[in-house]
């Protein structure tokens, strides 16, 4: 063992030395600090004035300054103001060397900046446990700079991550809006309008219709639970299980007994839409459906409504109608039955299909918009086209909530019979 090795001034040197400025207008105390100072391995740089620093400090890093507080021209206490203000990223630990001790003039050194105070005359030892707390300082400030660093690495990996999904999740957008493929289509006899606003990139609402024969179409409004791309895809799925340009696998067509085409009763397109989740499809997710066929000749139309909002009926001289039980959601309960509900449409009637989205969005004081702020928006714009009309829907929207981003999707089908008209 060496015989120093107890000696409290001759503990282990630093890893690596450390920049040292002494600050005194006294040589004979700078040489006093310094010798000790060197002994213990730091690299010294004197200076013989807060001003002779100030000039070092702007051309050099020093990672601990021992200042006397009392100098000439520019005191300690300026002097570390004025460190303190110089630019710079890494952190300096500075020591202010002084005989005051009133609790104010201590008040006014931290608050200047220093981290410490070393009391004269200078105790060696004391002078070793004030370098050891600066150790410890600088110690944890490259600590946290590391994390620092970790940190906005981390970060970055995850900004570049994030701005991978974001592009996925807008080419995603964009494929699930062209599953609402002609927003408007004109039969003749009727026409179709749709409406599809996503409250993300990708959302759990869909609509649109297909055609059963010459003279019947099929009208679908879904709202997949949940949101994101789990409902989107689930509402990818269900498109082409409503598609018309796939007939084998629409759940809802049938064929007829002479091979012409048809289709299920709308109860029966629920009760196998229910089937599929729960028996086939074992998810976690469930969905809405206002589902309605309507014959183009004479306006009538058979419907189901499982779980999804009361389709309205805005008739040709305004009036407001619902129709529709309510019903049970799609894919909670195995072997649930849905009803079938029957109307007809007059030439200038509209039905509508619409999204929780919708009767849901909440208002600025809170309160949804309900059925009955729905049937003050479709008679205030029942002069509209149906394009038009829910054009005006969503800036009637945007007006009750207060802001443009919906917490729900917004979507609905608007169907015009004309009928002879």
């Amino acid at each position: 063992m060496s015989p120093t090795a107890n000696h409290p001034l001759e503990a282990p040197a630093p890893a690596a030395a450390r920049r040292v400025l002494v600050v005194d207008d006294s040589k004979a105390q700078r040489h006093v600090l310094s010798m000790s100072l060197r002994r213990w391995n730091y690299e010294v740089t004197e200076a013989a004035s807060g001003i002779e620093a100030l000039e070092l400090c702007r051309g050099s890093h020093f990672d601990i300054v021992l200042s006397d507080w009392v100098m000439p021209g520019l005191s300690g206490l300026e002097f570390c103001r004025a460190f303190r203000a110089l630019p710079g990223e890494g952190y300096s630990c500075f020591i202010l060397l002084t005989s005051k001790s009133d609790k104010t003039e201590v008040a006014d050194g931290l608050d200047a900046g220093a981290d410490d105070f070393l009391s004269k005359p200078i105790n060696p030892d004391e002078l070793r446990a004030r370098m050891r707390a600066g150790e410890r300082i600088l110690g944890m400030q490259q600590e946290l700079l590391e994390k620092n660093r970790l940190v906005r690495s981390t970060l970055d990996q995850l900004q570049a991550v994030y701005d991978s999904l974001d592009r996925d999740l807008i080419e995603a957008r964009k494929v699930q809006q062209a599953l609402v493929r002609d927003r408007h289509q004109d039969f003749g006899r009727g026409a179709v309008s749709l409406l599809l606003r996503p409250s993300g990139h990708v959302g759990g609402d869909l609509v649109g219709w297909f055609s059963v024969t010459s003279r019947k179409i099929a009208l679908y409004a879904v709202d997949v639970s949940g949101h994101g791309v789990a409902s989107a895809m689930m509402t990818a799925r269900l498109a082409g299980m409503l598609s018309a340009s796939s007939p084998d696998q629409n759940v809802a067509l049938a064929r007829g007994e002479a091979g012409q085409s048809d289709a299920w009763p709308p109860e029966m397109v629920a009760f196998r839409f229910n089937r599929m989740m729960v028996e086939d499809l074992k998810v976690e997710q469930y969905f809405t459906l206002a589902y309605a066929e309507i014959d183009l000749d004479n306006g009538k139309f058979s419907m189901v409504q499982a779980g999804h909002p009361h389709p309205a009926i805005l008739r040709a001289g305004g009036q407001v109608e619902y129709v529709g039980h309510g019903g049970l959601p799609i894919g909670l309960i195995p072997g649930a039955t849905f009803e079938r509900v029957q109307g007809r449409l007059f030439p200038g009637d509209r039905l509508f299909l619409v999204s929780d989205g919708v009767t849901e969005c909440p208002g600025t004081d809170g309160t949804d918009l309900g059925e009955e702020g729905l049937t003050r928006i479709l008679q205030r714009n029942a002069a509209l086209a149906s394009p038009a009309l829910l054009e005006a829907m969503v800036w009637d929207l945007i007006d009750h909530a207060g802001t443009a981003e919906f917490p729900d999707d917004i979507s609905g089908v608007l169907f015009d019979y004309r009928g002879d008209a």
